[in-house]
Formats: C-alpha cells, sequence, structure tokens
C-alpha cells in the first residue's frame, strides 16, 4: 500500500520537525546567555567507593568522582577545571556524572593556579524544552484550533499567576484567599471563552465552574471551623512566615477548580449536543442524561484528584516507612493535607453535577421559550 503527502502535509511535517530541531540546537548552544560558569564533562573517574548500612535491611554505596570539565562560557571559556563529586547509588540528593554531561559550577581557585571549582548542578535546559515542546506539538496535532487556544491559556494563566504570587510574596497586608478567589475568577471565564468560545454554552460552564468551586470551599471552611483543624499537620507550611490556614485555603480554592471545570464543561456540552440533535427532547429526559452522564465520570474524576495529590507524597512515606515509622503516622504527616484537597476537590465534582445539569437546563429551556 502506497502513502501520498501533499505539499500541505509535507510542510506541516517539516514545520513540526523544525520546531523540534531548532530549539534543541539553541539550548545546546546557549552558554553565553548564562553568567554562571558551565562546563562539559571531559572525563570522569570514580576513585573511591565504600559500602553503607545504617538501619536494619537499608544498605546503600558511596561513590567519589574526580571529574575534569571543560568551561564553556565566560573569560576562561575553552580552559579546563578540576571537580570533585560525590553520589550515592540510591541518587536521593546526588548524581553521578558522565562524559558530556553540562554542569553550572562556582570557581575557587585565585588566578594563576590550577582551576578548581564545586559543582551546583546539572544543565537540564534543553530537556526541559523538549519535552515543553513535545506537549505543544501533541497539543497541536490532535486539538487544533482549540488546542492552540489552550496553550495560550495555559501561559496566559501561568503568567497571570506568577505575577499575583510575586505581589503576595512582597506584600505584608495581602490576603492570598482574596487573591486567589480573583484569580480563580480570572482563569474561569478566560480559559472557557479560549477554549469553547463566545457562546451561551460557555456563559453556562463559567457559572456552573464558579459556583461549584465557591461552594467547596465555602464546605470546607465549615467544617474547619466546627472541627477546630484538628488531625490536620501544617508542619510542610512551617517556614511559609504566613498563615497556615489561609494559605491551605487557598490551595483548595485553586486545585478544586480544575477537577470542577472539567466536569461543568463535560456536562453541559454533552447536554447542549443532546439538545441540538434532538430539539423536541423535554428538560426531564435531558436532566436524567446529565445524570447519567455525571455519574459515569465522577467517580474517575474522583480517582484522578485522589492519585495526583497522594503521588507527590510517595517518596517521603517512603522515607518515613523504611526508617520504622508507623502506618498511621506516616500517613498523618505527609497525607492529611493531600487527602483533605482531595476530599474537597471530590465535594466540588459531586457538587459540579446538579449545578451543571440545572444551569444548562436553565439556558436551554430559556432557548426554547424565546423559540
Amino acid at each position: 500500500m502506497k502513502i501520498h503527502f501533499g505539499k500541505k502535509s509535507l510542510f506541516l511535517y517539516g514545520f513540526i520537525l523544525l520546531c523540534l530541531i531548532l530549539p534543541m540546537w539553541v539550548m545546546q548552544n546557549n552558554f553565553h546567555l548564562y553568567k554562571q560558569p558551565i562546563v562539559e564533562v571531559v572525563e570522569a573517574t570514580l576513585t573511591e567507593q565504600k559500602e553503607l548500612a545504617d538501619l536494619p535491611h537499608t544498605e546503600d554505596s558511596l561513590f567519589h568522582q574526580t571529574i575534569i570539565g571543560k568551561l564553556k562560557n565566560g573569560d576562561r571559556k575553552g580552559q579546563l577545571i578540576a571537580l570533585e563529586n560525590n553520589y550515592s547509588s540510591s541518587g536521593a540528593d546526588d548524581h553521578k556524572y558522565q562524559l558530556g554531561d553540562e554542569l553550572f559550577v562556582s570557581i575557587q581557585s585565585n588566578e594563576g593556579e590550577q582551576l578548581r571549582g564545586i559543582i551546583d548542578g546539572p544543565k537540564r535546559d534543553k530537556y526541559v524544552v523538549a519535552a515543553a515542546w513535545l506537549f505543544i506539538i501533541t497539543v497541536l496535532l490532535i486539538g487544533k484550533r482549540s488546542g492552540l487556544f489552550s496553550i495560550i491559556s495555559l501561559v496566559v494563566n501561568v503568567l497571570i499567576l506568577s505575577i499575583a504570587l510575586n505581589h503576595y510574596t512582597n506584600s505584608e497586608h495581602a490576603s492570598l484567599l482574596l487573591i486567589c478567589s480573583g484569580l480563580i475568577l480570572f482563569f474561569t471565564v478566560t480559559s472557557l471563552l479560549l477554549v469553547s468560545g463566545n457562546n451561551e454554552k460557555t456563559y453556562a460552564a463559567i457559572l456552573a465552574t464558579l459556583a461549584g468551586t465557591f461552594s467547596s470551599l465555602l464546605i470546607a471552611y465549615i467544617v474547619l471551623v466546627l472541627t477546630a483543624e484538628k488531625g490536620l499537620r501544617y508542619e510542610e507550611m512551617a517556614f511559609i512566615t504566613r498563615s497556615p490556614q489561609k494559605v491551605f485555603l487557598a490551595s483548595i480554592l485553586v486545585g478544586s477548580l480544575g477537577a470542577v471545570m472539567d466536569i461543568a464543561i463535560t456536562i453541559i456540552s454533552s447536554l447542549y449536543e443532546l439538545y441540538d440533535k434532538n430539539k423536541d427532547i423535554s428538560l426531564k429526559a435531558l436532566k436524567a442524561s446529565g445524570m447519567e452522564i455525571g455519574k459515569d465520570i465522577m467517580g474517575a474524576m474522583t480517582n484522578v484528584l485522589f492519585f495526583a495529590y497522594v503521588s507527590g507524597s510517595i517518596p517521603m512515606i517512603l522515607l518515613y516507612l523504611k526508617n520504622g515509622s508507623a502506618l498511621g503516622y506516616t500517613v498523618s504527616m505527609n497525607l492529611s493535607l493531600e487527602l483533605t484537597r482531595a476530599l474537597v476537590g471530590s465535594i466540588g465534582i459531586v457538587l459540579a453535577i446538579p449545578i451543571s445539569i440545572y444551569i444548562a437546563a436553565y439556558f436551554i429551556y430559556k432557548r426554547r421559550a424565546i423559540k
């Protein structure tokens, strides 16, 4: 079977290939953009190895490397520098370096002496850019126009969130919860308008998303007040110098938004599609269909939230258990906040289902009454 490619297809694939190669080439040769010295490893020698056993059934190996690197930027570009590196087989907080690796370093020796320095960390920008471009191209190929607007929405939201958090950290009297409430309104409106367009369905999804998100926050706040926050461990927020309760509520608000928005737009889009296919469908049948759709996606979205929150704590859970901590204490210390966020987000998901159904039914009823 022969596969024929038209001129448009060849141009598209060529453009995609160029978008993949060009950023990688730029990242591979962007050393002059950094003020901090960067070296490329030209020689790595293992000089020492030591076995270590801290606890029963806990074994590790420690290694010492002597590394020679070639400076890739700065006034001493091209010179060689001697570096030392210690790493372990577990790799918990260290790295094994090989030929060709690129490293950020700090030069310590004086002028006229053999250059010596310390390793600050690996240079990973090209891998980050490659992953970002792979994501962008995949979204564009699958989503096309909607994918483009989704990326634009994501970039805008990230920029606005960064600006808002920077304002909060630089202001002693700013309210993070109030800032996040404004961000929720902005994120919901811009994201849904860009992705779904300026239409009635989008307005319904915006109302359902905001109602579901803030309702879940209100329920969470009432429960926290009634229980005096017993069982919540704020130790991971001990160094932020701000009220951990307010920061936690703000994180709940932002964390619930994505799941609630997904549920709202899914149900409302489905109900509008059902109505467009059958103008004579009754509101009762429409609501029943929406409820069935909600039941089908409710469990999946709840599990998504649970795994998304819990996954980040797996390394610490393993560390606690490996050091002999009891399971209850380990879960309490590492999962109390995450499980609460997942629970509140799940409440938002459940609330978003009837809210979305009734808002969509209201707009559809108004449209039918006008006609």
